[in-house]
């Protein structure tokens, strides 16, 4: 590997110099600001990924405000605790500050940062450190909006000995990285906290994720969903309590950390610190984003929260933005800023197995990161705790097409875990997942409702496992509640609440 620096003939502007010197205080043996002292399971997993060294890099992504960064940081003050060597760590926030954003416009802003890093404050090469038995740690937060980051990334890691752990808020261009990364990189994916992290937040003992931090293979086994059910079940007092917690806040960090602030206060912050800057910031950078439309984001986001948990055509969702903007919005136009939500991970857009199958397209199905962004962004709260929704019945549709939601974006937070959901076909009634773990298909339907028919809420699950093409050993039927009797063995029922502790 290469020993040389860099950019041996480059200097960093003073101000960005300052900047650097700002964020990594360690350097110079000042504390960093205080962090909560409750953890996300995030930073066990980062810890893991860093201490098995299968990949140099690490990434992290999630939607904004999930508190990627709090476990970046965390992760970073557990190193020190360990003895690392404060100049043997570099953290660098690439949004928010204009002396780092200046660094944009210039040729591989990585680089030079790292090889500046390198002479003024490591005092040798990161190769020489590793030939010193010095490990070395580089953290990047929200590196992806750097035009070439991954290849930069790429170069780094690829000629000089060093961990890197990249947190981002953008599903497109990091996925865009990882083609050139392949080989180099090993993906966490983060979705707002779950019920045995508010377990913590709240000072509960929910206890770990049922599915531990080592594969997917366990879902393919009906013990494991029969065990995840007696699970919850064993648990169901403390389960309840935190579920009707996520109920009525949903799982964004803010909300529990801060349980002693009102709801409206909360929402009114969920809107400025995540919708809308997603919407007026994230979609609008650079010159192609200058060129979205802000007040169509919006209003297809409106939608998004109105259909959670549905999967609507192009063609319903254009009428109902041109009614609301009497325009004349083009259905392409429709699914190009549908996909755009998509990237920055509010949104969890399911597509349909018959695309995997070259069949005819459908619809996604839309699932919101967090039904408190619908709560906020509409204001108007709907129940999912089955005690508040007895006690408003007409809420109940409503409240179902919102717990698919909650499915959704919970299974689609599993690190490489494939999902779909089944469209209504002549052959197959509709199914409102698929998990899909090597050749083997799980199908999922959720019936959030006070009573079950063992045989009409079935009915999808059973056409499904009926057919051997789908190579689907066992189904899930997700439910209200506890106790639901399905008389048929390959279908485990299990509530919601249950299947949260999945993560």
């Amino acid at each position: 590997m290469s020993d040389r620096p860099l950019y041996p003939e480059l200097q960093l502007p003073g101000e960005v110099v300052d900047t650097l010197r700002l964020m990594n205080p360690w350097w110079e043996g000042r504390p960093a600001k205080p962090l909560p002292t409750t953890e996300r399971h995030l930073v066990a997993q980062l810890e893991r990924r860093l201490r098995d060294r299968l990949a140099p890099i690490v990434v992290l992504r999630g939607p904004r405000q999930i508190g990627k960064t709090t476990a970046q940081q965390q992760l970073l003050q557990k190193l020190l605790a360990r003895g690392v060597p404060a100049k043997s760590i570099l953290r660098v926030q690439w949004d928010e500050l204009g002396e780092l954003q200046k660094l944009g416009k210039l040729e591989s802003p990585i680089l030079r940062v790292v090889e500046w890093y390198e002479r003024n404050v490591l005092g040798r090469t990161l190769n020489q450190a590793a030939h010193d038995g010095q490990s070395t740690y580089v953290f990047f937060d929200e590196v992806q909006n750097l035009k070439h980051w991954s290849e930069q990334l790429k170069f780094l890691v690829d000629q000089h000995s060093t961990q890197v752990v990249v947190t981002g808020s953008s599903a497109l261009r990091i996925e865009r990285g990882r083609d050139s990364l392949a080989g180099r990189i090993t993906t966490l994916e983060a979705g707002v906290l779950s019920l045995t992290e508010i377990a913590r937040f709240r000072r509960i003992d929910l206890g770990q994720p049922f599915l531990a931090d080592n594969g997917l293979e366990p879902l393919t086994r009906r013990d494991f969903w029969a065990e995840l059910e007696r699970h919850g079940r064993a648990r169901a007092t403390d389960r309840d309590r935190v579920f009707a917690w996520f109920s009525e806040r949903g799982g964004y960090p803010l909300a529990h950390d801060r349980a002693d602030i009102d709801w409206p206060k909360i929402a009114d912050q969920l809107n400025e610190t995540v919708i809308q800057r997603v919407i007026q910031h994230d979609l609008r950078l650079g010159d192609v984003g200058r060129k979205r439309d802000q007040q169509l984001l919006e209003e297809l986001f409106r939608l998004v929260c109105r259909y959670a948990g549905q999967q609507p055509d192009r063609s319903l969702l254009r009428r109902e933005i041109d009614r609301a903007l009497h325009g004349n919005i083009g259905e392409q136009r429709v699914g190009n800023y549908l996909e755009f939500l998509g990237e920055t991970l509010l949104v969890r857009l399911i597509e349909p197995l018959e695309i995997r199958l070259k069949k005819k397209r459908s619809a996604a199905k839309l699932c919101l990161s967090d039904h408190a962004l619908r709560a906020s962004w509409l204001q108007e709260i709907v129940p999912l705790a089955p005690d508040r929704l007895a006690m408003e019945p007409h809420l109940a549709t409503l409240a179902g097409h919102i717990a698919e939601s909650v499915v959704g974006a919970c299974l689609s937070t599993i690190t490489g875990l494939d999902i779909s959901h089944v469209p209504d076909r002549k052959d197959q009634p509709e199914l409102d997942f698929v998990i899909t773990v090597g050749t083997k298909r799980i199908p999922i339907e959720v019936k959030y409702q006070r009573r079950i028919d063992p045989l009409r809420d079935t009915e999808g699950l059973r056409t499904f496992l009926e057919n051997t093409s789908n190579n689907a050993p066992f189904g899930l039927l997700v439910t209200q509640s506890d106790g639901a009797e399905i008389p048929d063995p390959r279908i485990i029922a299990l509530p919601l609440s249950s299947l949260m502790l999945l993560r």
